[in-house]
């Protein structure tokens, strides 16, 4: 049986996330402590105590379900379960850098920084109301693409951006865009096109200047050698060196999230059951109507790693 972990995007957020594992783990308790520290303000406050509205935010949101991944964790490593126990790392999104930081690449001060940096530059590189993001529900990958070549106008930007699992693609770009491709969509089969409440158009061309800014920001903090290898979101292919790494963490800010493929590279690769650390169990959803033959586990709790450690 080889394993991966796999750590959750953004949406997962819940206030109270994360508080059994402090609660339960000195170690998981430092995470926060720590994230706390290079923030230079109390996030882990917002997170157990705070309103949902703020902790959505971008900015807020980002760092924090990196910082519960890093607690779920630190607890796995007090029972005993190290990240040698994974075949590969892999995240959605913003959970990448937790994959990253998880596997030693990163420092956690340096990536509680870098998502505070990717949030404020992804929520304003566009003005609020300009873009939109829409799920597509029941149409491939291959046909939204083309679907959102067909919806883009003159000077509109409208692209494939999450390929999630055979049954969902989520677009993003220029509203007006992003509305049309809704409607090309259902005309070709699509069985519903759900706009999301998304405060910026992600994973599309319009992020340009967040790329930019976290070009720069990368370029300041040291990427070390990974204890196991990535599955890059914007390749679905293992990487191992840090300069490589860098790179696609820049482009992943304006590319697609290839993660249905990057669960069938796992699953080609011999992985069998794909551990989800952190919060929520949106990718162990995602990987059933991938492959049913393969196996999720949602360690975002105490009881979670006490029932995957055998402790």
């Amino acid at each position: 049986m080889s394993i991966a972990f796999v750590f959750p995007g953004q949406g997962a957020q819940t206030i109270g996330m994360g508080k059994a594992l402090a609660d339960a783990y000195p170690a998981a308790k430092a995470v926060f402590d720590e994230v706390d520290a290079a923030l230079g303000e109390s996030l882990s406050s917002l997170i157990w105590e705070g309103d949902i509205e703020t902790l959505t935010l971008t900015q807020n949101a980002q760092p924090a379900l990196m910082a519960t991944s890093m607690a779920a964790m630190r607890a796995l490593e007090a029972e005993g379960v190290s990240i040698d126990k994974a075949a590969f790392v892999a995240g959605h999104s913003l959970g990448e850098y937790s994959a990253l930081a998880a596997s030693g690449a990163l420092s956690l001060a340096d990536t509680a920084r870098l998502l505070r940096t990717r949030g404020q530059a992804m929520q304003s590189a566009v003005p609020v109301g300009v873009g939109a993001m829409a799920a597509l529900l029941g149409l491939d990958f291959e046909t939204v693409k083309a679907v959102a070549a067909e919806a883009a106008a003159e000077g509109e930007v409208v692209q494939a951006a999450n390929d999630n699992d055979p049954t969902q693609v989520v677009v993003s770009g220029h509203k007006a865009a992003v509305e049309r491709a809704a409607e090309i969509a259902k005309e070709k089969g699509a069985k519903r096109a759900v706009m999301l409440p998304v405060s910026a158009p992600f994973h599309c061309a319009l992020m340009q200047p967040a790329a930019d800014v976290m070009a720069e920001a990368l370029a300041g903090v040291e990427i070390k050698a990974l204890a196991v290898p990535l599955i890059a979101n914007v390749r679905a292919d293992a990487v191992t060196d840090p300069d490589t790494i860098r790179q696609l963490l820049v482009e992943q800010v304006t590319g697609s999230v290839r993660w249905r493929e990057s669960v069938e590279a796992m699953a080609a690769k011999g992985v069998t059951e794909f551990w989800e650390i952190g919060a929520g169990k949106a990718l162990s959803g995602m990987i059933r109507k991938i492959d049913r033959a393969l196996v999720s586990k949602q360690v975002g709790t105490d009881a979670d790693v006490k029932a995957v450690s055998g402790a």
